[in-house]
């Protein structure tokens, strides 16, 4: 994930609502939610939940299927480790072990991830 990248799936995530529903969606993995389920269970409008989700699958952060007359969403977690590997690969300068509990999990450090995400 490069900088401009990381940059956009931060912002679309600093905004209460939109990180209510990415939350909600990470919840329900892997099924994911059809958008009207997620406007109730999160009390918002479905034309403004609309804008939110959006911006989020603008980013990745989130993927949108079609199923029968339902569009169901869901969080994309392989975005969400690339984000997290992001912020943390140049962890105490490479000293691993003094980043042990931050870097737990190796496999998004292994190999580096392709430019496109």
């Amino acid at each position: 994930m490069d900088t401009e990248k990381a940059i956009l799936a931060l912002a679309a995530l600093a905004q209460k609502t939109r990180l209510d529903v990415f939350r909600l969606l990470v919840k329900h993995e892997p099924e994911g939610l059809p958008a009207g389920e997620i406007a109730r269970q999160l009390g918002v409008p479905h034309n403004t939940l609309s804008a939110h989700l959006a911006g989020l699958t603008r980013t990745r952060l989130t993927r949108a299927e079609r199923h029968s007359r339902s569009i169901v969403y869901r969080a994309d977690l392989s975005v969400l480790r690339c984000l997290a590997a992001f912020l943390v690969e140049d962890c105490c300068d490479g000293a691993v072990e003094a980043c042990e509990p931050v870097m737990a999990d190796r496999a998004c450090f292994l190999p580096k991830v392709s430019a496109d995400v």
